[in-house]
């Protein structure tokens, strides 16, 4: 017999997790979003293409997934706050090591194991804490990415302008250390709250594998896999599109602002309407997911900094609505008794996606391109011309 689940708290200190969550969102995620700042820097520093170059925050997406299964079954061992310290530590580490050319490789390694054990745990203790105020506890503290990355496109800039890519990721690194803070703040769910800790003990104790033999489970991780192979890539690529079509620096920092901007006021307002109960997450979940792709499918057409920018828009309100709901509708899809392993598990199967996006969109890139060239070639030299 199943021990009776009792109510979270849904409130109290609740919050104070709430906002910790909301910082570690933007001193992981965030950086890794506007992280296309640093694309055509190092790229040039080591002379390489960039379908190569793509593999940094490809290999950093896919370890930061691989290891959200180590990091739920460390939270279930020892407590979420142990591992988000830890997190804290590695994602400092891995942006120190990133500076050093001999050692570079070991910040895809260092850096995405570091988001791992930072995201997941404070995107797991979040859910534990709230039940019917859930969708709208998750949305705000995810929407902790955009704010942050909303002020991180022009400090990055200015700060590779100033101290050089390698300077500016060291000065990132020590801002990192803050998430050591917010970590000692997850404090633990006790008897007094909930029967979290009486039930940790009979039903968590173990990383429950078996999910993968659920139906509902496996459907929800394909949407995972396809979800990680577009979710990251326009932010990457981003910064180059708006080179290549003549665009000035200075605006180009202005696309990750808009970007995080409308992205942020996604999630707030799908969290508060998700929390009306009005619609099922799971039927919003599907709505957001048909808008975020035409978005997606409409993006090439931008040819300037104005449509580039209104496309822009829409896809990150979209993707805003889509992050919002995600989370909470893996716990109801699964239950909170298996949530923390099926968080686990949905990041690992996931990687696959977030692991292939970059380089395949580099690699659909280059004839595009070429396409791109003929036909400017072809509108300069005239009509009559053949292509």
């Amino acid at each position: 017999m199943h021990a009776k689940e009792s109510s979270p708290p849904d409130g109290g200190y609740g919050w104070v997790v709430v906002v910790s969550a909301f910082m570690v969102m933007g001193l992981t995620a965030a950086v890794l979003k506007t992280f296309g700042l640093f694309f055509v820097e190092i790229q040039e520093h080591f002379d390489e293409l960039a379908s190569t170059i793509s593999w940094i925050t490809s290999v950093t997406i896919a370890t930061f997934h691989l290891g959200a299964p180590v990091a739920s079954s460390l939270c279930v061992k020892y407590s979420h706050r142990a591992v988000l310290v830890t997190g804290g530590l590695l994602a400092f580490s891995g942006m120190n090591t990133s500076t050093v050319s001999n050692w570079c490789y070991l910040y895809w390694c260092f850096s995405g194991l570091g988001i791992s054990f930072s995201w997941t745990p404070a995107i797991s203790i979040v859910s534990h804490y709230f039940s019917k105020r859930r969708a709208l506890a998750n949305a705000i503290a995810s929407a902790g990415e955009c704010a942050f990355a909303f002020t991180f496109g022009p400090l990055f800039q200015w700060l590779i302008g100033q101290y050089g890519w390698k300077g500016a990721l060291l000065i990132i690194g020590g801002i990192q250390l803050n998430i050591c803070v917010c970590g000692v703040l997850m404090r633990p769910l006790t008897s007094n709250c909930c029967l979290e800790a009486k039930r940790s003990s009979s039903t968590h104790k173990t990383f429950n594998w078996m999910l993968v033999r659920r139906p509902e489970f496996v459907l929800y991780a394909m949407f995972g896999i396809l979800a990680a192979m577009s979710f990251f890539v326009p932010p990457l690529f981003l910064v180059p599109l708006s080179y290549s079509l003549g665009i000035d620096e200075s605006w180009t920092a202005s696309l990750l602002s808009i970007l995080a901007m409308v992205d942020f006021a996604g999630r707030l307002l799908c969290g508060w309407y998700a929390n009306l109960h009005v619609t099922k997450t799971i039927h919003l979940l599907t709505m957001t997911i048909t808008l975020i792709s035409t978005s997606l499918m409409l993006l090439p057409l931008a040819n300037n900094y104005l449509s580039l920018a209104i496309f822009t828009g829409f896809y990150g309100f979209f993707f805003g609505t889509t992050v919002a709901v995600h989370i909470t509708v893996l716990a109801d899809v699964v239950g909170m008794s298996d949530f923390d392993s099926a968080l686990g598990l949905f990041m690992l199967i996931r990687s696959t996606g977030g692991f292939l996006g970059p380089p395949l969109a580099a690699f659909i890139q280059k004839p595009l391109n070429k396409m791109r060239l003929l036909t400017d070639y072809h509108d300069f030299c005239g009509n009559d011309t053949p292509l």
